[in-house]
């Protein structure tokens, strides 16, 4: 998985979307134990690289959004889409799969 880098990402999420770039998983785990790829567990951090304008409410009006570019997020384990962008990969989700800002 990619880290969040300070380049600036051409994708503009469309409404209550936010993109996040996950971050990494350690190598090894605390008693030095080397972990493979495969028994990695999905990373549930990372840090938001773009966000939608927010959700249109009955009424017509916008619902801005909580989260903005930068903040780092807990979101749950199988949420959202995975997507490969300028061979780094993204998660896309909805802003109410974010669980926690840190």
């Amino acid at each position: 998985m990619a880290t969040a880098s300070n380049t600036k990402l051409n994708i503009s999420p469309m409404a209550d979307r936010v993109v996040i770039a996950p971050l990494e998983e350690t190598e090894e785990m605390r008693g030095g134990l080397y972990i493979p790829d495969t028994a990695k567990e999905k990373p549930q951090q990372g840090t938001v690289v773009a966000v939608g304008p927010g959700r249109m409410n009955d009424d017509g009006d916008r619902i801005p959004m909580e989260v903005s570019t930068g903040d780092r997020v807990l979101y749950g384990k199988y949420a959202g889409t995975e997507v490969s962008l300028d061979g780094d990969d993204y998660l896309i989700v909805k802003e109410s799969d974010v669980l926690a800002v840190l």
